[in-house]
C-alpha cells in the first residue's frame, strides 16, 4: 500500500480518517458487484455478456512461436517499397549518400514510434482503436482513422499483386511474351505495331497488353476484364489468409517472409555475373555529397522511414496485440527496425546491379544505331573518311572507339553538328535515367530479364517474389483493419472478413478500368501520407504528454522486466514530434507549391506526359485526405462534450475466476489506486486501468503497489497473459 494511502495513516495513527470508497474495497471479499446493492453504474447484470467478455478475454489467439511474430512483422514492414521506391530514392538524392540521412531518421524517428506501436499494442492486447480508447479517450479517433487510412491503402496496393499475378502466369512461356515488338497485318504487309516501335517492347506490353490504359484519367475507357480477374484472385487469397486467423497466417508468413529473400539473394548473384553490373553498383555507391545538405532529401528519406515500417496503419499494433505480456518487443522493434533497412539496402543492390546490365545493353544498342547513321554519311560523302581514327573497326565497334569517333566528329563539323542527330551514348546517361514506382519492376526489371539466360526461370520467380512481398504487407494491412473492429464491436471475425473483401473488391473496380492506374497514383499519393502523419503525431502525443512519459516508461520497465533506454524517452517526449510536425509542414507546403498532377500515357506519341488532375479528381483526391482525418476531431467532439459515453468516468468491478479487479477512475488523484486481488501470482491481471482516464504527467503510476499482508504480492508481481480491460 502506497505510503500516502488513507489506510495506512490509520494504522499509524489514532486520528479519525474519512475511508475512501477504494479503501473500501480494498478490505473486502470478492463479490459480484453488477448483481450487488453496489451497482451504482446502473447497468443491468447480463450473464450472457460477461461470460462473453470471459472467454474474450482468456481465448484471444496468440502466435504459436517467438519466430512467426518476428516474420509477420517482417513480411508486413518489407513490402513492394522496399524493392521500388527505396531504390528509386537512393538514385535520385546521391546514391550511397542517401543512406546516411535515412538511416539517422530511422534511429531518432522510426525505431522509437515502431517500439511505442509494438509496446501498446502488447501491454493492452487489443487493436487500434481499443488500444487510443483505452489511453486517451478523446483521442480515440485515431484507431479510426487508422482503419480507413488502412481500407485506401489496401484498395490499391491489392490491384499491384494482381498486376503481379498477371505477369506472373504470362512468365511460363519462351520467349517471354514481351522481349519482341507484336508483328500486325496492314493489308498484305506485315509490320511492327507503331507504338511499340516508337517506345519498347517491354514498355508496349505494360501499357496497352497489361493496363491496356486510356490517355487520361477522365477518359474511363470500361473494365479490362484481365485486370479484373487478377484482382479477384489477389482478394481471393487475402481473404483465406484473413479467415484462417494469425495460426494460419503465421504460417503462410514462414514462406512469404522468406522466400523474398532468397529470390533476392539468387538474383544479387545472377545479377552479379552480368556484365555490366558492377557499372551500376558503382553509381549507385559513388556519393554526391552536396545532397546531404538538400532538405528535399531529408523530407523524402523520412517519409520512407515512416512507411517502411507501417507506422500509424495500426497493422504493427494488431499483430503486437497476440504477444505474451512478457515478450521483449524492444528486442523487436530493433530486429525489425534494421532487418527492414538491410532488405532495403539489399533491394537496391539487386535493383542497380540489373539497371547496371540494362544500362550496358541499351548503350550498346545506342552506339549500333549511331555507327550505322555515320556510315550512311561516310557513303553520301556527308562525313569525311577522314574524320575517322585509324584504329576504329565498325564491325567491332566499342563504346570507347565511338566516344571517341564522336567527338572528333563534334569538333570538325561544330556549326551543322546538331542536323547529323548523332547521340553521345554515354553509360553515365542510361545509369541517370530513373525509373521509379511500378515502371521499376514491370518495365525496367522485364525489359532486364528477356536478356537473362533461361528468362521464363527469372521472371516467374521475380514476379512470385512481389505477390509474396505484396501479400505479407496485406495481411498486416488488412489485420488493421479487422482486428480492432472484431475487438470493438465482437462482431464475427468470418462473415467480417468476407464481407470486408467483397465490399473492397467491388470499391476496388476503380482501379481495374482503361485508367484504374491514374487511380493508383492518386491513392499512393495522397490518400495516405497526410493523415497518417497526423495519426503518428497524435498516437505520439497521446502517450507521451497526455498518457505520461514517465508513467509509460514505469509500466514497460514491468513489463519487460528492465528499464529502456532514457533514449526513448527524449525522442517521444520531444524529438519525434517536432520532426513528425517538420515532415506534415513540408508535405502541405509542397502540396501547395506543386500543383497535383500524374503522368499519362499518350498513345498517339508512345509516351509519358504529365498532366493536372482536373476539378472532379481534385475534389476526389481532397475527400480522401478529408475522410481518413474526419475521425479525428469528430470523435474528440463527441466525448468532449459527453455526445458519447467514453466510459472513462464509470466505476467497474469485474469478478472473474476468483480474481477481481476494482476501478475508481472517477476519484480524486490521491484515491486513484488499482487494487488487484488474485489467487496467484500468475493471474494478476494487467495494472492498466480498464477505462483510462488522463490522470496528468505528474500522477503516479497505478502500478505502485505495496506487498500484500501474506507477502505473495509486490510490486515486481507477473503480469497476466490477457488483458483485463472493458472497452
Amino acid at each position: 500500500m502506497p505510503k500516502n494511502s488513507k489506510v495506512t495513516q490509520r494504522e499509524h495513527s489514532s486520528e479519525h480518517v474519512t475511508e475512501s470508497v477504494a479503501d473500501l474495497l480494498a478490505h473486502q471479499e470478492p463479490v459480484d458487484y453488477k448483481r450487488s446493492v453496489l451497482n451504482v453504474t446502473g447497468e443491468a447484470w447480463d450473464k450472457q455478456k460477461e461470460g462473453d467478455e470471459e472467454l474474450d478475454a482468456e481465448n484471444r489467439p496468440a502466435w504459436n512461436s517467438k519466430l512467426q511474430y518476428i516474420l509477420a512483422q517482417i513480411g508486413y514492414s518489407v513490402g513492394l517499397g522496399n524493392v521500388w521506391r527505396f531504390p528509386y530514392l537512393c538514385q535520385k538524392n546521391g546514391g550511397g549518400a542517401y543512406l546516411v540521412p535515412y538511416l539517422v531518421l530511422l534511429i531518432i524517428i522510426g525505431l522509437p514510434l515502431f517500439f511505442l506501436e509494438l509496446a501498446v499494442g502488447q501491454r493492452i492486447r487489443r487493436g487500434s482503436i481499443g488500444v487510443w480508447n483505452y489511453i486517451c479517450p478523446r483521442l480515440g479517433g485515431i484507431g479510426y482513422a487508422s482503419c480507413l487510412v488502412c481500407f485506401f491503402v489496401g484498395l490499391y496496393y491489392n490491384v499491384i499483386i494482381g498486376w503481379s499475378i498477371f505477369y506472373f502466369f504470362k512468365s511460363f512461356q519462351y520467349p517471354l511474351p514481351w522481349s519482341e515488338c507484336p508483328i500486325v497485318k496492314n493489308g498484305s504487309v506485315a509490320v511492327v505495331e507503331t507504338e511499340c516501335e516508337r517506345s519498347s517492347a517491354t514498355t508496349y506490353f505494360w501499357y496497352r497488353e497489361t493496363l491496356d490504359i486510356s490517355n487520361s484519367i477522365s477518359e474511363s475507357g470500361g473494365l479490362n476484364w484481365k485486370m479484373t480477374l487478377c484482382l479477384l484472385v489477389a482478394w481471393s487469397l487475402v481473404g483465406l489468409a484473413m479467415i484462417k486467423g494469425i495460426q494460419s497466417s503465421g504460417k503462410v508468413m514462414y514462406f512469404s517472409s522468406l522466400f523474398p529473400y532468397l529470390v533476392l539473394v539468387c538474383f544479387l548473384v545472377r545479377g552479379l555475373l552480368l556484365r555490366g553490373a558492377v557499372d551500376g553498383i558503382m553509381h549507385m555507391f559513388t556519393p554526391k555529397l552536396d545532397k546531404m545538405l538538400d532538405p528535399q532529401v531529408w523530407r523524402e528519406a523520412a517519409t520512407q522511414v515512416f512507411f517502411a515500417l507501417g507506422l500509424g496503419f495500426g497493422g504493427v499494433i494488431a499483430f503486437s496485440s497476440y504477444n505474451k505480456q512478457d515478450n521483449n518487443c524492444h528486442f523487436d522493434a530493433t530486429l525489425v527496425s534494421f532487418i527492414n533497412f538491410f532488405t532495403s539496402v539489399l533491394a537496391t543492390l539487386v535493383v542497380f546491379a540489373v539497371l547496371g546490365f540494362k544500362a550496358n545493353i541499351m548503350n550498346e544498342k545506342c552506339v549500333v544505331e549511331n555507327a550505322e547513321k555515320i556510315l550512311g554519311y561516310l557513303n553520301t560523302n556527308v562525313l569525311s573518311h577522314d574524320l575517322i581514327p585509324p584504329h576504329v573497326n565498325f564491325s567491332h565497334l566499342t563504346a570507347k572507339d565511338y566516344n571517341e569517333m564522336y567527338r572528333v566528329i563534334m569538333t570538325v563539323k561544330e556549326g551543322h553538328f546538331k542536323e547529323l542527330g548523332l547521340d553521345a551514348c554515354l553509360l553515365e546517361d542510361e545509369l541517370n535515367k530513373s525509373v521509379q514506382g511500378t515502371g521499376l519492376a514491370f518495365i525496367a526489371f522485364t525489359e532486364a530479364m528477356t536478356h537473362f539466360p533461361a528468362s521464363p526461370f527469372w521472371s516467374v520467380m521475380f514476379f512470385l517474389m512481389l505477390i509474396n512481398l505484396g501479400l505479407g504487407s496485406m495481411i498486416g494491412t488488412m489485420s488493421g483493419i479487422t482486428t480492432p473492429i472484431i475487438d470493438t464491436f465482437k462482431v464475427r471475425k468470418e462473415v467480417f472478413t468476407v464481407g470486408c473483401c467483397i465490399f473492397a473488391f467491388v470499391v476496388g473496380l476503380i482501379f481495374v478500368q482503361r485508367s484504374g492506374n491514374y487511380f493508383v497514383t492518386m491513392f499512393d499519393d495522397y490518400s495516405a501520407t497526410l493523415p497518417l502523419t497526423v495519426v503518428v503525431i497524435l498516437e505520439n502525443i497521446a502517450v507521451a504528454w497526455i498518457y505520461g512519459t514517465k508513467k509509460f516508461m514505469q509500466e514497460l520497465t514491468e513489463m519487460l522486466g528492465f528499464r529502456p533506454y532514457q533514449f526513448y524517452y527524449y525522442t517521444w517526449k520531444y524529438v519525434s514530434p517536432i520532426c513528425m510536425a517538420v515532415l506534415m509542414t513540408a508535405s502541405i507546403i509542397q502540396l501547395g507549391v506543386s500543383p497535383p498532377g500524374y503522368s499519362a500515357w499518350i498513345r498517339e506519341e508512345a509516351a509519358e506526359k504529365f498532366l493536372f488532375y482536373p476539378t472532379w479528381a481534385m475534389a476526389i483526391l481532397i475527400s480522401l485526405i478529408i475522410l481518413a482525418s474526419l475521425p479525428l476531431p469528430l470523435v474528440f467532439i463527441l466525448r468532449q462534450f459527453h455526445l458519447v459515453s467514453d466510459g472513462s468516468n464509470a466505476l467497474s468491478v469485474t469478478y472473474k475466476k476468483g480474481r477481481m479487479m476494482k476501478d475508481i477512475s472517477n476519484l480524486e488523484d490521491n484515491d486513484e489506486t488499482r487494487f488487484i486481488l488474485s489467487k496467484v501470482p500468475s493471474e494478476t491481471p494487467s495494472p492498466m486501468p480498464t477505462h483510462r482516464s488522463y490522470l496528468g504527467p505528474g500522477s503516479n503510476s497505478p502500478m505502485e503497489m505495496s506487498s500484500a499482508p501474506n507477502g505473495r504480492y509486490g510490486s515486481g508481481y507477473l503480469l497476466a497473459s490477457t488483458p483485463e480491460s472493458e472497452l
